[in-house]
């Protein structure tokens, strides 16, 4: 218990060095270069060496097609959700909180408190299932922020060729893509990181071993802290554990879950931060429209919305995963359950069902 706060602590400390740093690096291209760093090395290294340790068991694909539902039902939700907290789906915030809403990062935020609570084997099921919320992020998501881009950025002279020829060049350009490419070729001719060569191997080490410390120093760089933004971010993400928590009890009932652990792990699993994979298409697709030198308000993605929301993701979801799990059976009960999912939608729609009726008062 005491490691998994102690882990906990070190990653909010990094984003506050990071915040600390902002006296030191106030060029916005200093800014980029590490955020560069990040999409072109320690980002593609982490996947890879995720891509090379994955082994698929037929008796265990229940797991990720259960966290890739539940990755597609917030997708698939969104545009219905988001018009309540008064933002447009086909805007750069409504386009940004699709791309990183239906994400989880349960390596930052859950699995070090599973591990901890649980043990190793509810970790290696918490694993097996994270290989379908990879598949979403890095794959299925990447597809969507490019066809938001070429959307938002269609003129009268491009035809449907030209659009398909500008995503296949970015496909081929991406190095996370290219490097994703490589593993997949490595895993056909039955090679993983333990057959290459200790140089190889190393190398992929070293480099993934620099994407959590530079993540979150990046957030701390990169945030700014808007009051109204503040509020909207807390009511989304209040409103995502609502309805998440509600996913969950769903998803127990319809497969009769019994056993605790596999309870909790149906519950704080989903609740996992969001992923820092979507926020990496956005910032490829965001350094595209600089080059481009599209204004702020022409841009397919807010990204200061994006960094806002990787950081209070993590802290909440942090305090949620190790409350739940640190209360013992308590959240073992779909009842508890579904009056704490009930409790969290409702301190997210709140504000935003009030304002209205409020506006409409203080006229009259």
């Amino acid at each position: 218990m005491i490691e998994a706060v102690q882990k906990t602590l070190i990653l909010l400390l990094l984003i506050g060095l990071g915040f600390a740093m902002r006296g030191k690096i106030k060029n916005k291209t200093e800014i980029n270069g590490v955020k560069e760093i990040i999409l072109s090395i320690a980002l593609p290294s982490t996947v890879f060496i995720a891509l090379m340790g994955i082994k698929i068991s037929l008796s265990l694909l229940i797991y990720p097609i259960l966290i890739l539902g539940f990755n597609f039902f917030i997708f698939l939700s969104a545009p219905y959700f988001l018009p309540i907290f008064g933002i447009d789906k086909d805007s750069s915030s409504g386009r940004t909180l699709t791309m990183l809403l239906p994400s989880l990062a349960p390596g930052l935020s859950s699995f070090p408190f599973i591990n901890e609570f649980l043990g190793d084997e509810s970790l290696a099921l918490a694993a097996m299932g994270d290989v379908g919320n990879k598949f979403f992020a890095l794959n299925f998501l990447y597809f969507v922020a490019m066809k938001m881009y070429l959307q938002n950025n269609q003129t009268e002279q491009e035809n449907d060729t030209g659009k398909v020829k500008s995503l296949l060049l970015s496909l081929v350009k991406e190095p996370i893509n290219i490097i994703m490419l490589l593993a997949i070729i490595f895993l056909l001719f039955g090679i993983n990181m333990k057959s290459m060569p200790t140089v190889v191997s190393e190398l992929f080490n070293r480099a993934s071993s620099l994407m959590t410390p530079l993540v979150l120093i990046y957030i701390g760089l990169a945030v700014q802290f808007k009051e109204g933004k503040i509020k909207l971010v807390s009511s989304i993400l209040l409103f995502r554990a609502g309805i998440t928590l509600l996913f969950s009890v769903l998803i127990i009932n319809i497969f009769n879950i019994t056993n605790t652990n596999l309870i909790l792990l149906a519950v704080v699993v989903p609740l996992s931060s969001c992923s820092f994979w979507p926020f990496a298409h956005i910032s490829g697709i965001n350094l595209k429209e600089d080059d481009k030198g599209l204004s702020k308000d022409r841009k397919t993605f807010d990204m200061n919305l994006a960094v806002l929301i990787l950081a209070f993701s993590l802290p909440l979801s942090t305090i949620l995963v190790m409350g739940i799990l640190a209360s013992g059976e308590f959240f073992a009960h779909t009842s508890t359950l579904l009056i704490t999912g009930l409790i969290l939608t409702g301190l997210g729609l709140a504000p935003h069902l009030l304002k209205k009726p409020f506006f409409k008062l203080s006229k009259a």
